[in-house]
């Protein structure tokens, strides 16, 4: 059987609430054999390690989204930096900057200082970061090149130029890929897949967010990253079981699990 990671998920939400164990079950029958669980906040990092604790298969990434971002304290770094010790806690994440919903400069400023500083605390766990971007592409990069020098990680739902993939690709990193390849107004993702070497390459759901073409409009769930998965195959015109094997491959690589 082709196997599968959706390495970026947030089964902790309360949209999964009645059926957790089920989707899980789901997921494992679709061939998806390891996942990983983003927290955004320090309550739901708490979350996704109890989760990863819970659910074999189930791995966990810590770390505070920009659209959660608030002044970090010593506390806050102890506590991610005590997560981060158990073995299923695997990464930095989600972290980066979001300008889409924050237009307030100052608070933009805060989402930097907060990207920097869980960047620096990765830097010394050892641990990759997953990086959230949306609409701050430039500052991102910025960042990146600054803070992150001979870091790893992946763009999470990958949503800049070519020009910038290429960037990121010279810095050894990964591209994260999710529904939104499958939908209509694509516009250049579907060109960057097919460009993006194979192996630096990762499949992602973000669910319940962004269900994938057919499951559009449906609540996600990481057994749905094998349809992200036909997408990628289409377009390179390979068969899936190269896409499932490469994309499995990277994911235990970036992640160092097994």
């Amino acid at each position: 059987m082709m196997e599968f990671v959706d390495t970026h998920t947030h089964l902790n939400d309360g949209k999964f609430d009645e059926d957790r164990a089920e989707a899980v079950a789901r997921a494992k029958a679709a061939g998806v054999s390891r996942i990983i669980n983003f927290g955004d906040t320090m309550q739901s990092s708490e979350a996704v390690v109890r989760l990863a604790e819970e659910y074999a298969g189930l791995f966990a990434g810590v770390g505070i989204h920009p659209e959660e971002a608030c002044e970090m304290t010593a506390e806050d770094d102890a506590r991610l930096a005590a997560w981060a010790a158990k073995p299923q806690v695997v990464a930095i994440g989600e972290i980066g900057l979001d300008y889409y919903w924050e237009k307030d400069a100052e608070k933009r400023l805060l989402q930097q200082r907060v990207f920097v500083r869980q960047l620096d605390l990765a830097r010394q766990l050892h641990l990759p970061v997953c990086i959230h971007d949306r609409e701050a592409h430039g500052d991102t990069l910025a960042i990146l090149k600054k803070e992150a020098r001979g870091m790893t990680g992946v763009l999470h739902c990958f949503s800049g130029s070519w020009e910038m993939a290429q960037e990121v690709l010279r810095m050894g990193w990964y591209l994260g890929v999710d529904g939104p390849l499958t939908y209509k107004n694509a516009a250049k993702l579907p060109e960057i897949v097919q460009k993006i070497p194979l192996d630096r390459l990762l499949l992602e759901t973000d669910a319940p967010y962004l269900a994938p073409v057919p499951k559009r409009g449906k609540r996600n769930e990481p057994a749905y990253v094998v349809h992200v998965a036909e997408k990628v195959a289409e377009l390179r015109n390979v068969p899936l079981g190269e896409i499932a094997a490469a994309t499995t491959q990277n994911a235990m690589r970036l992640y160092r699990i097994k």
